[in-house]
């Protein structure tokens, strides 16, 4: 959180209130499957890769607490309008590694093996990743990537991009 918060230029003190425990456990425990792979320099954590597939139910539209929508005419949620719910959706929902580990192609071997686990399930169709603003790098990382920009999540709070699933 704290590196998300670094990086974007709309309502930063939203990620105060982010953490572990309230993000990525509750995610993990909460969701279908979940997978996270983590990579080690001699058993000391340097980066990971955490993915979900959940059911999204029509309320899906509905806007966490620390979602900043307050001066938001018609915020849209994280599930554009196009799609039609419920649905199986799968979810790159954190990738991350620390400085200094950056650009030494770790990122991705992650982003691929996250994206292997994600097609693997036969009634998944789509998979959407959420990109906090400011960090352009990742957007255009995953852009490079064939992932499509989708909208604007909470009025520019979050970039959502998305990717019909690849069958093999």
């Amino acid at each position: 959180m704290a590196f998300q918060k670094s990086k974007a230029v709309l309502a930063p003190e939203a990620f105060d209130s982010m953490n572990f425990d309230t993000r990525m456990k509750k995610s993990y425990e909460s969701a279908l499957e979940s997978q996270v792979i983590v990579v080690k320099d001699n058993g000391i954590p340097v980066g990971y890769v955490f993915s979900t597939v959940d059911i999204v139910e029509k309320n899906a539209g509905s806007y966490p607490q620390w979602a900043p929508i307050e001066n938001v005419e018609n915020p849209q949620g994280f599930y554009p309008e196009w799609i039609e719910l419920p649905q199986k959706i799968g979810c790159l929902s954190n990738l991350y590694l620390r400085d200094g580990y950056r650009d030494m192609g770790l990122g991705t071997k992650l982003f691929e093996k996250a994206m292997e686990w994600l097609e693997s399930f036969p009634d998944v169709d789509l998979v959407f990743i959420y990109i906090s603003n400011g960090n352009d790098a990742a957007l255009n990382f995953y852009l490079s990537r064939g992932f499509t920009f989708s909208h604007d999540v909470f009025g520019d709070f979050i970039k959502a991009v998305y990717k019909p699933v690849k069958r093999r």
